[in-house]
């Protein structure tokens, strides 16, 4: 068989098409190996800690460690039909964390083997660290965000359908040494949490950003009365929290004077649903929207409404930035975006 040229190779091996096949190919020597490469259409790279205790050793100046997923490795493991790959975890991310002082940024999503020791130790040997991106990461509990609300460093943290997370845990945010210096929050999906969590984040005075989507039925009213006194923030999602009411949009309303985007998708009993409008002029002048629109005091600059069907309605910030919410067909909900205003 060392006698066949590389065609030849080739040729045989357009008839492998099992993944399992094709890496036995390759292992045979050299020569397979490098005819294998040739004819591959697709490639994928995953990371274990072997990698990253490397890295540790290698690039100790490091800032940013950005091993985010788009998707899940079982997601992969479908489409290509290899699985077992061990993925990073705790090991690997305290080596690096250990070597790699100055790290600013750690981006973990979707990593479901990183747990509470590999945080510990990010949070205990990086003390530059500025955002922490654990979003997904299953394993992450209170112990881990005990370690987090000791830092004086962390400016966004997202936690996002961290579900072992409970309110104990958004106590010690909200009481630690990180309430002075957190600027955005992302709970989305945290499930066990309940009013009486929320109600502690009411003590984070610089949190400008703050993201609660589909925490569950256990944040009602009263939870969200304790989020309209963040009087510094900026943005806000409520998105399908379904026993908010009335009384929560208002007090936002009242409160919230900083308040340039927010999303209350899948909010069916709101002020903003109730109490709209028809009475556009032909002009498309929205001065009979400005009740309304008291749900964000800050986006009532220069606003227009671009649809009389009450689907869009533009506002148009100081910045220049424009903002928009977007009724849901069907529900009583506004959803917003902003883009770069157009010329």
């Amino acid at each position: 068989m060392s006698r066949l040229g590389d065609d030849e190779l080739s040729l045989v091996l357009k008839w492998v098409y099992d993944q399992n096949d094709r890496k036995s190919f390759s292992q045979v020597c050299k020569q397979w190996l490098r005819v294998e490469g040739l004819s591959r259409l697709s490639l994928r790279i995953f990371i274990s800690d072997p990698h990253l205790e490397f890295v540790a050793k290698t690039c100790p100046r490091l800032r940013v460690l950005n091993l985010n997923l788009r998707k899940a490795l079982e997601e992969f493991d479908e489409v290509d039909g290899i699985s077992g790959f061990e993925d990073v975890g705790n090991d690997g991310v305290s080596a690096l964390a250990n070597g790699c002082r100055n790290l600013t940024k750690a981006l973990l999503r979707k990593r479901r083997n990183v747990g509470n020791i590999a945080v510990i130790s990010l949070v205990s040997f990086c003390k530059n660290l500025t955002s922490l991106d654990l979003g997904r990461c299953n394993l992450v509990d209170d112990q881990a965000v005990e370690a987090i609300g000791c830092s004086n460093s962390i400016r966004v943290l997202n936690l996002e359908a961290c579900s072992l997370i409970t309110d104990h845990g958004l106590a010690v945010l909200a009481t630690g040494f990180i309430s002075r210096s957190l600027k955005k929050l992302v709970l989305a999906e945290c499930d066990r949490i309940t009013d009486s969590g929320v109600s502690m984040l009411k003590h984070m005075c610089c949190l400008e950003e703050l993201n609660l989507a589909e925490c569950g039925p256990k944040i009602t009213y009263s939870g969200g009365l304790a989020v309209s006194s963040l009087l510094s923030l900026k943005k806000l999602n409520l998105a399908w929290l379904i026993n908010l009411s009335d009384v929560t949009v208002n007090a936002i309303a009242k409160h919230c004077v900083n308040l340039v985007a927010i999303d209350l998708t899948g909010f069916t009993e709101g002020h903003c649903t109730r109490q709209r409008t028809q009475n556009v002029d032909s002009n498309g002048n929205a001065s009979a929207y400005q009740h309304v629109l008291s749900i964000a005091p800050a986006l009532n600059d220069n606003t227009r409404v671009l649809e009389k069907a009450f689907c869009r309605i533009e506002f148009v910030s100081n910045q220049g930035k424009v903002l928009m919410l977007f009724k849901i067909v069907g529900g009583g909900s506004w959803r917003h975006h902003s883009m770069e205003k157009q010329k």
